[in-house]
């Protein structure tokens, strides 16, 4: 949530991978309830797709991380 209205989604660039995929499962549940009217319907279905994509980048980037820790480790054992 934003401090200038309580009620405004957080910017999901602003997301932890937990924040992210915890609204996204709200998300999915309101969704799949069927209760909201269309128009309701439509914008939670676009700030899944976006929360989707948050936690895609949040796996990708943990991804790329552990490439990185491993080829170090192994770089430092060809040194040893």
């Amino acid at each position: 949530m934003t401090d200038a209205n309580p009620d405004a989604p957080t910017e999901i660039s602003r997301l932890s991978y937990e924040q992210a995929r915890d609204e996204l499962v709200q998300v999915v549940a309101r969704l799949e309830a069927g209760s909201e009217p269309l128009e309701a319907s439509l914008a939670l279905w676009e700030r899944g797709e976006a929360l989707a994509a948050r936690c895609q980048e949040w796996l990708d980037g943990a991804r790329e991380r552990l490439a990185a820790a491993r080829a170090n480790a192994e770089t430092e054992e060809d040194d040893a």
